[in-house]
């Protein structure tokens, strides 16, 4: 099964870094975070990867041409474009995706997901898509006041009040391709939303490790997670 990486957007919530280099060679442990998303798949066993790219995305090639990654591994490239949105994007690997079902996941974003857990539940239901769910810890306490503005409790973060969000790390029909009608269709807003309304679009939700990069300070986080004997991510 192929996977699908979206690699071309401008990064600019984490402008410190992605005024030089594109976001998914961001280094996180001194490897580009899109090096631990591939990881992660291969991990599993998914090694055919299809880099989308935009911004910059001439020196993500440069990378892969250079740095000696998994000999096993198997990388096309695919320019789609430098203002092209997700949706786009995922639609100029058409004749790649050939009419067979895909992983696609953000280049940004690390979890110590199950990939054989998550197609195994993609497999269970008639839906197109299944999308990864998270929820995220909130940066601020709660509390519960009662009478007379006294704090009954003071909950540090809690993520069980949180919504579940997009996290990424989708399993796709080739069918969501018909969904998609031009470069600037975002897969998130048109499609996405298209397949809910018609009962298509199903979630596997993941409640251990995940961490979208988008900012300097979610980068130093990362940076710091790395560090550890074995980072929360790998598996």
């Amino acid at each position: 099964m192929t996977v699908l990486i979206l690699a071309g957007g401008f990064g600019t919530r984490l402008s410190e870094e992605t005024d030089f280099i594109p976001k998914p060679l961001v280094k996180i442990g001194g490897k580009p975070i899109i090096w631990h998303i591939m990881k992660t798949y291969s991990q599993y066993g998914y090694k055919k990867f299809v880099i989308l790219l935009g911004y910059k995305g001439s020196m993500i090639i440069d990378y892969f041409s250079t740095f000696k990654y998994a000999s096993d591994w198997e990388i096309t490239f695919l320019e789609t474009g430098l203002k092209t949105d997700t949706g786009g994007r995922i639609k100029k690997a058409k004749n790649i995706i050939n009419k067979r079902t895909f992983l696609l996941t953000y280049g940004d974003g690390l979890a110590d997901i199950n990939i054989n857990n998550l197609i195994k539940f993609h497999n269970s239901h008639d839906g197109l898509v299944t999308m990864t769910s998270v929820q995220l810890a909130s940066r601020f306490g709660v509390l519960d006041i009662g009478k007379e503005n006294i704090v009954v409790r003071f909950n540090e973060k809690p993520k069980e009040n949180e919504a579940w969000i997009n996290g990424g790390f989708f399993v796709c029909e080739p069918e969501v391709l018909e969904y998609i009608d031009s470069d600037s269709t975002a897969f998130e807003k048109g499609p996405l939303s298209i397949l809910a309304n018609h009962g298509k679009l199903f979630t596997f939700k993941h409640d251990g490790f995940w961490k979208c990069m988008d900012t300097l300070r979610d980068k130093r986080e990362l940076d710091g997670l790395a560090k550890l004997k074995s980072p929360p991510w790998e598996k």
